[in-house]
């Protein structure tokens, strides 16, 4: 298992809620198409699943 994961902003977050909005701001998600190289802790995990519809998470 990687330490490190891929996530990457795959669907605009402007008609979210405001939760998803500042969770995808969160972590670090500024952009369309955008990718991230996050920790694979549980934190991470929780936030990614919050927002599982709009990015797409790969091992790094």
């Amino acid at each position: 298992m990687s330490d490190k994961i891929k996530v990457t902003l795959v669907k605009s977050p402007i008609g979210a809620i405001p939760k998803h909005r500042a969770t995808v701001k969160a972590l670090g998600l500024t952009k369309m198409h955008k990718t991230v190289e996050l920790p694979n802790n549980a934190a991470t995990k929780g936030m990614v699943d919050q927002v599982r519809h709009m990015v797409k998470v790969e091992e790094a």
